[in-house]
């Protein structure tokens, strides 16, 4: 019922740039907070950018500052990853995550995850 799906993965030169995309179905997307997560091999998931339900915040780790770009369509029920000049550090498989909390109830859905592999 509820799925997040992302797409857009692959392998890129250092340099190169990348988008990825993630396309949503099952809940309210619109009201959803989005977020970018990656994980590298031996690594913990680490949070990469999210952006607020009606677009209007985002938030970027350090790492990715200046580099990647969060976006969102609300008509699509989609959300992106613009991701520029990338580095071997940023190879890692990306997951989309839709979270929401209202009173007492909370949502929190994961995708499945793209791999990205920055290499020559």
């Amino acid at each position: 019922q509820v799925q997040l799906v992302e797409s857009g993965g692959g392998l890129v030169q250092p340099g190169g740039s990348l988008r990825l995309s993630c396309a949503a179905s099952g809940f309210s997307f619109s009201t959803f907070r989005m977020s970018w997560y990656r994980q590298a091999p031996g690594k913990e998931r680490e949070l990469v950018a999210y952006i607020t339900s009606a677009g209007g915040s985002t938030n970027y780790a350090d790492s990715v500052k200046g580099r990647f770009t969060i976006s969102r369509d609300n008509a699509k029920n989609t959300v992106y990853l613009q991701m520029n000049s990338l580095k071997a550090e940023d190879t890692a498989v990306y997951y989309c995550n839709a979270a929401r909390a209202f009173m007492a109830v909370g949502y929190d859905y994961w995708g499945q995850g793209t791999q990205v592999t920055v290499s020559s």
